[in-house]
């Protein structure tokens, strides 16, 4: 089965071909990252305006790399939550067009399920049931994949997204927006324990998180640096803060695990891409003899071709979207809003 698969719920504009749930045939990307840079982060007006603008030539990209036509076409999945609500609905209204021009089935898929079946296309073997962290942006939660579309959360960030701590730290640090590669380059040279730094616990919920209160201590740490006229390690800065995110994540996701009686651990998500997490999720799963999946850093941040892979899972599950379809721009990953 062939899918053309949308996914507009940042600033990212990217369609995609795949097959079968497993195979990309094609993947293009227009990241508008540039854009953004200017303002410290995502302005969601530029960014629905450059997914109108992009949209159509890279599905026409998308089509030729794939090496087929539109009447090729069997269904089409868009994300239509969560995200942006401007930038969601230009995906959404562009696919209704789409499906209801080639009579093909529309698709709706939600963007967190789609970062985990982007672990589908980067390991073949996996299965669920299996538990998956899930890290980026907006979100950051620990599921439980019990089936390819019955997906329960087992824990998440009562505030601040991990995703969204690091942008920000990254920021004061003066490393620019996104900033996320730029701070785990930085950390590398420095001393992970020279800062201090909290690892809140939520009474009650041991798989909860807060990323708030580590956000303000270090944009604190470098106000209060700049205020005295002091100098300031911001490499030892960048790893304490690397390595809080990673003791904040690690164990919660291993004792889950261990709860839930699952053996197979995955990560998804753009902070999936950095590598003092990945290194701390490595060691922790060797040590309890578990399996763990990490996607490639190209299947981390958004793109459609995860999109194209939960969205075959959808339809042999029987989602269809009407053309009365619309966005979300919150929307729970076990939920389901969508009238079949």
């Amino acid at each position: 089965m062939i899918i053309l698969a949308i996914e507009t719920s940042c600033d990212e504009t990217a369609v995609a071909v795949t097959r079968n749930g497993r195979e990309v045939l094609s993947s293009e990307i227009f990241s508008q990252a540039d854009m953004h840079a200017l303002y410290g982060g995502v302005v969601p007006e530029i960014a629905s305006r450059n997914h109108v603008a992009t949209i159509g030539k890279l599905t026409e990209l998308a089509l030729k790399n794939a090496g087929i036509t539109k009447r090729d076409i069997d269904a089409i999945a868009v994300t239509y939550a969560p995200g942006l609500i401007g930038a969601l609905l230009v995906g959404v209204n562009f696919a209704k067009g789409l499906a209801l021009a080639l009579d093909v089935p529309l698709i709706p898929v939600h963007h967190i399920r789609g970062h985990i079946a982007a672990n589908y296309i980067a390991f073949p073997e996996l299965e669920p049931p299996f538990l998956c962290l899930i890290v980026s942006g907006g979100s950051s939660l620990i599921s439980d994949v019990r089936s390819y579309t019955d997906i329960c959360i087992i824990g998440r960030s009562r505030d601040d997204a991990a995703g969204e701590c690091f942008d920000k730290a990254a920021r004061v640090l003066g490393l620019g927006y996104p900033g996320g590669s730029a701070l785990d380059q930085l950390a590398v040279s420095g001393d992970e324990a020279k800062f201090s730094l909290p690892r809140p616990v939520i009474d009650g919920h041991p798989y909860d998180m807060s990323f708030s209160g580590l956000k303000t201590a270090v944009v604190n740490i470098v106000h209060n640096s700049g205020q005295k006229d002091e100098p300031l390690d911001k490499a030892s800065l960048a790893a304490s803060f690397a390595v809080a995110v990673s003791d904040i994540l690690v164990p919660r996701v291993m004792s889950a695990a261990k709860q839930f009686n699952h053996n197979k651990i995955a990560i998804a998500g753009g902070v999936a891409a950095n590598s003092r997490i990945r290194a701390d999720l490595v060691n922790a799963a060797k040590e309890h003899n578990m399996t763990l999946y990490i996607p490639p850093l190209n299947l981390c941040g958004d793109n459609a071709a995860m999109i194209g892979c939960q969205g075959y899972y959808e339809y042999l599950a029987g989602r269809r979207a009407a053309m009365d379809l619309n966005a979300f721009a919150t929307m729970d990953v076990d939920c389901d809003c969508v009238r079949i």
